[in-house]
């Protein structure tokens, strides 16, 4: 779509702050209102539609994006959505683990039980740790609280929480995200250990380093679309 408006402004609706183009309500891609829960989303995705220039690019539009995915797939099917999210509690990434006695294993122990730690604590939960790559199923009790513990969620936060846990493989990680358990980037570079570790016995390859780095910036989008739905005080 060819930029078309002059003026992007906002207005209150039954749905929270609606973004129009020279007065006309912004559609999501399957016909709903574009409108965002909080004044900070609002004026974030208002700042992106502002900078189009000549064609809307949605790579530069991630708060929209993020917005339409949360208004038109998510919330006409949360709580398959939500599951769809909780599913990977049963294959955390921070859950397998190389044989014992490896120096892997050893750099996996001292970065990743901190934060499966958290998660004990703040769930009241339990892990099984994986040796290997085949999967063992983890205990019903946590699968559930950590079902529940997705399903909490509204579709805003879910949009985000979809793509964390795509990038991360990690539902703790996601789940240490939304509780502000630690920062963004010790996060995400706990959940690129693997990587880093190969990266270190081998060398660096420039390709490799560019998709984590393209997978870097798409993780900071969804964790920077979290912070927005945060009330401004």
């Amino acid at each position: 779509m060819r930029r078309f408006w002059k003026a992007v402004t906002l207005e209150p609706s039954d749905y929270g702050y609606a973004v129009r183009l020279d007065g006309r309500p912004v559609k999501t891609p399957t016909g709903n209102l574009l409108a965002l829960p909080t004044q900070k989303m609002a004026d974030a995705v208002v700042a992106e539609w502002e900078a189009v220039e000549k064609n809307v690019n949605p790579v530069l539009m991630p708060n929209t994006g993020f917005a339409n995915a949360a208004i038109d797939r998510i919330a006409p099917d949360h709580d398959g959505f939500a599951a769809a999210i909780a599913a990977y509690g049963e294959t955390d990434n921070f859950c397998y683990r190389a044989a014992a006695g490896e120096a892997l294993a050893d750099r996996q122990a001292q970065i990743w039980d901190p934060w499966l730690d958290w998660a004990k604590g703040h769930y009241d939960i339990d892990f099984l740790i994986v040796e290997g790559i085949m999967h063992q199923p983890q205990p019903a009790a946590t699968l559930e609280t950590l079902r529940r513990a997705v399903a909490a969620r509204g579709a805003f936060e879910l949009a985000a929480m979809a793509k964390l846990t795509h990038l991360s493989g990690s539902l703790v990680a996601t789940l240490a995200i939304i509780q502000r358990a630690g920062t963004a980037e010790d996060i995400w570079n706990a959940a690129c250990l693997d990587e880093i570790w190969q990266e270190e016995l081998w060398g660096a390859d420039h390709w490799a380093q560019k998709n984590r780095s393209d997978r870097e910036g798409e993780f900071m989008a969804a964790v920077r679309f979290l912070d927005l739905l945060v009330p401004q005080t």
